[in-house]
């Protein structure tokens, strides 16, 4: 699972990083690494409130933090978010102009895309994985007991 906390973080340290840049005057060009890292955190942190919303069998049943938690951290997670985008929307627009807003925003489209086609399919498959060994290993376990159990009840009767 994806750590909001420190996916906020990471966007928190980047946005500061391109209001900087926006203030001595650099170009979008020179603020790409930032720009880069800032919407890869934010795509994290909505991956992690997709998967907060529809968690894994062993994190419904062995929850560190509650449901309630995690929908508070989401909602101010995704406010801070709304806010640091607004603001860099009109930063770029008045400093770039419309059109570099529109660029970043495919930009965004095409880094979300590019991590959902690998960090989060691999990450979900290497879930289930990790769940079906789970629940293999739970019914081997069971079915041992049982079997074990029955075996020494015919060996008492003997």
């Amino acid at each position: 699972m994806i750590d909001p906390v420190t996916a906020m973080a990471t966007a928190s340290t980047a946005f500061s990083a391109i209001k900087k840049g926006f203030a001595i005057g650099r170009d979008i060009e020179a603020m790409a690494g930032d720009l880069s890292r800032w919407m890869s955190a934010l795509s994290d942190i909505e991956q992690a409130e997709k998967e907060a919303k529809n968690p894994p069998i062993f994190k419904k049943l062995f929850a560190g933090q509650s449901v309630e938690a995690e929908a508070m951290q989401a909602f101010a997670n995704k406010r801070k978010m709304q806010q640091q985008r607004d603001e860099l929307k009109q930063w770029m627009i008045l400093t770039q102009g419309s059109k570099s807003w529109d660029e970043l925003l495919k930009m965004e489209g095409a880094i979300r895309k590019q991590r959902k086609e690998t960090l989060y399919r691999q990450r979900e498959r290497r879930q289930r994985f990790i769940e079906v060994i789970a629940i293999i290993l739970g019914v081997a376990v069971v079915s041992f007991l049982l079997v074990g159990g029955m075996w020494l009840a015919v060996n008492e009767r003997n």
